[in-house]
């Protein structure tokens, strides 16, 4: 976990905490993180507590303990404890630790990774106009509610709940899957288009680049187990992972906790971050979110899979084991995903 990703879970976790009634305050925009002062421990601390305590009329030490509860239910997370007046001291799971057992959360659960209970024991009404985009969308986040224990009614008749702005023409002439994706990839208020672009197998289109990263996975799973070997969550065996391109949280560590902390892989927070995406997608009605999302976890595993079969005579190891299990996990995901759009995920392309 980044300084910059840490400092959005403490903030995160004080919208939770406000939004439980636990805390009477306002949230700040940001929250300042710094290397443990004398008498602290863990990785980073943090004042926070200590900016609630007046406007929230408690006592810091109260602040803390209630933001402590929150923080380790967080992703990344291994220990907080309170020290002196309210300061908390937050311990971070090693970087590979992290992805390791995300990949394991993944694979244990497969394509329901993500679904969660927000809805749960809700029906939902989607009173829709006879219309052929409002028909697909309505379909898509019935089955989004449905990941989050609801439930959905689709209707017709007035008042119209779901209205997205209509196609322009007939998609059917691109077949069941581009014509979804046609529809359900724009915004609920952006026009869609109805083209052959949907249908082209290249890297521009993006329905392609998604269907395509999840062939690319069942085949690696396939040649795997000709070489002899399966998936298994582990080190990955990467000198480092790229960066995100995210700006510094505002922080202040030496350069051991920044080389320790660096970024962590390209794929360890679209995974991490598809329950919310999948939440939010549910909650709000818009699908699209959804499909931008698979987007973004195609794209940062297209990169991965030529790293992950061995070489020439290079023998199967650890890290081709968990680099197997990375690619199976998003190909998970993608499956999951496009089975929430109605769209297939296909064994070969």
């Amino acid at each position: 976990m980044t300084p910059a990703e840490l400092s959005r879970t403490v903030l995160d976790a004080v919208c939770r905490a406000v939004d439980a009634g636990e805390l009477d305050v306002a949230a700040p925009e940001r929250v300042t993180l710094t290397e443990p002062g004398p008498g602290g421990c863990g990785d980073f601390a943090t004042n926070v507590a200590l900016r609630l305590a007046r406007p929230a009329a408690r006592p810091p030490l109260y602040v803390a303990d209630i933001l402590r509860a929150r923080l380790l239910d967080a992703d990344g997370v291994r220990d907080v404890v309170v020290t002196g007046p309210g300061f908390l001291n937050i311990s971070l799971r090693a970087r590979d630790d992290l992805l390791t057992g995300l990949v394991r959360e993944i694979r244990a659960h497969g394509k329901e990774y993500g679904y969660g209970d927000a809805l749960a024991g809700r029906t939902v009404v989607l009173r829709v106009p006879y219309e052929v985009r409002a028909e697909v969308v309505a379909d898509a986040v019935a089955r989004l509610v449905a990941t989050q224990g609801g439930r959905a009614e689709i209707e017709h008749g007035e008042p119209v709940t779901l209205r997205p702005v209509p196609a322009p023409e007939d998609p059917a002439p691109l077949g069941p899957d581009a014509a979804r994706w046609a529809l359900l990839h724009p915004a609920p208020h952006d026009r869609p288009r109805i083209t052959a672009d949907h249908l082209v197998q290249r890297e521009t289109n993006p329905l392609f680049r998604i269907r395509y990263a999840h062939a690319r996975v069942r085949a690696l799973l396939r040649n795997a187990h000709d070489l002899g070997f399966s998936a298994e969550p582990g080190e990955l065996g990467f000198a480092d992972h790229a960066g995100t391109g995210e700006p510094a949280a505002e922080a202040h560590f030496d350069s051991a906790a920044r080389a320790s902390h660096s970024a962590p892989h390209p794929l360890q927070t679209p995974l991490a971050d598809h329950p919310r995406i999948l939440r939010t997608a549910a909650t709000t009605h818009a699908p699209d979110r959804l499909a931008r999302h698979l987007l973004t976890v195609a794209d940062a595993l297209l990169p991965l899979l030529p790293e992950v079969l061995p070489v020439g005579e290079e023998k199967p190891g650890v890290a081709h084991r968990a680099r197997l299990a990375l690619a199976e996990a998003a190909g998970a995901v993608l499956a999951g995903g496009l089975s929430l759009l109605g769209i297939d995920a296909p064994e070969h392309l």
